[in-house]
């Protein structure tokens, strides 16, 4: 080869070596990463159930802004109950205060029909901060989900079930005790002869139950704490319980089904080995799905494991990055998408019971006495693992905790609560 025609050959290579960088996979996983990563760290700072959230910088503003709202919807749910009471009585009762009773005056749901009740709704009652009116706020949401889910919904009841020490002080609930069935736990004036305040609760919870399958005998229990507003899927994903997931047998044989469970302790990185197996499986779906789309956008022709794996593991620290919580919202979507899954030891806004298992549960508890670090939630949960008995959870939530302030652990003070 000439002199000439090697210099000619010398100014092309390092064209080509540029050209072959900007094909490299080496090029584009690490721009694609730190790219989509400064993204996700600067937008995923502002959700509440990411573990990005700046509490410094949204968390005083977000827990304000619920607060506000919360009490509109409050405002709201005493002006529709006041309402439904005025329309069926042609009087004015805006300013006017109810005595608690146990047969509505003016019942805003059709009379009991003919057979066993299906289901019953039994919210469970206390003071809490006036101005909120969270059980009414409870209530209203229920009512309107009933409404909205027709003749499916017909033998579908609610029960007040007030527990206050002093049940003619509970103004929301003696309103409520117009409108719907309700029962009180407590004679005015009577000493709670309760050992410690989980206890209490405990039995509070019992009594709720118990008079529940006394009053109505129904199929189904839902025991709703009187902070825990229903979302508006909540009845599809009963009828898809009991319909579908467990229609040989109530509640798959399981002594609950919990509807709610924290957003904070949904993450994948907890110790539920289900969790696990599905943030695996999603990363490697997600991850075959983006390196299909990185060979079609590049012409590969042969399958790199090295970029699956890489791209999985992309997609599993994104996701729990972005939060579970929004990507188990996704299921809304259709009944068939919610997840059944074993249950876990907190909480308890809203359990699903049937008959069967609420008349064993009625029996646990009566075993049990609650004291501080064993409250009823964690009680029943470790009486699962001793009688070898199992519970089930729903994900996504049925219901939406708006309560922000505590009523059996804790008095009432001037601090403003914070969401997390």
């Amino acid at each position: 080869m000439t002199f000439n025609a090697l210099k000619s050959i010398i100014p092309g290579i390092p064209k080509m070596r540029i050209s072959v960088l900007l094909r490299s996979p080496y090029l584009h996983f690490p721009l694609f990463f730190f790219i989509t990563f400064s993204l996700a760290f600067y937008y995923f700072r502002g959700l509440l159930f990411s573990p990005l959230f700046s509490r410094s910088l949204y968390l005083k503003q977000m827990s304000h802004e619920f607060l506000s709202q919360n009490m509109q919807q409050g405002a709201d749910a005493l002006e529709y109950f006041h309402q439904s009471f005025s329309q069926i009585e042609n009087k004015a009762l805006y300013n006017a205060t109810f005595p608690c009773t146990k047969t509505p005056v003016a019942p805003i749901l059709p009379s009991v029909p003919s057979g066993r009740t299906l289901l019953v709704v039994t919210i469970i009652t206390t003071r809490r901060q006036a101005e909120y009116h969270y059980l009414l706020q409870v209530a209203h949401s229920f009512l309107k989900q009933i409404s909205e889910c027709g003749p499916n919904c017909y033998d579908v009841r609610l029960l007040i079930c007030n527990v206050d020490l002093y049940p003619a002080s509970h103004e929301d609930a003696c309103l409520l005790s117009q409108l719907l069935s309700s029962v009180e736990r407590h004679v005015e004036g009577q000493e709670d002869d309760s050992p410690n305040i989980f206890e209490r609760e405990k039995q509070d919870y019992a009594f709720c139950l118990s008079s529940t399958l006394e009053v109505f005998n129904p199929e189904y229990v839902l025991l709703i704490e009187d902070d825990a507003v229903a979302e508006a899927e909540i009845f599809s994903a009963f009828f898809e319980l009991v319909h579908v997931r467990f229609s040989q047998e109530p509640l798959g044989g399981g002594l609950y089904t919990k509807l709610y469970h924290p957003e904070r302790l949904q993450g994948y990185l907890n110790p539920e080995p289900m969790r696990i197996l599905e943030w695996f499986g999603l990363g490697s779906l997600t991850g075959l799905a983006l390196n299909f789309g990185y060979t079609l956008l590049f012409y590969q022709l042969r399958f790199s494991w090295r970029q699956f794996i890489a791209l999985a593991l992309y997609s599993m620290l994104m996701a729990e990055l972005f939060g579970r919580h929004y990507i188990l919202e996704l299921r809304r979507i259709l009944p068939a998408l919610y997840n059944v899954v074993p249950a876990t030891e907190c909480c308890t806004p809203a359990m699903l019971f049937s008959e069967s298992s609420a008349r064993r549960t009625l029996v646990y508890l009566d075993e049990l006495t609650c004291k501080a670090g064993y409250a009823k939630d964690t009680a029943l949960y470790r009486e699962l693992g001793r009688r070898g008995e199992r519970a089930w959870a729903l994900e996504p939530n049925m219901v939406k905790h708006v309560g922000l302030f505590s009523t059996l652990r804790g008095s009432f003070d001037n601090t403003e609560p914070q969401l997390l």
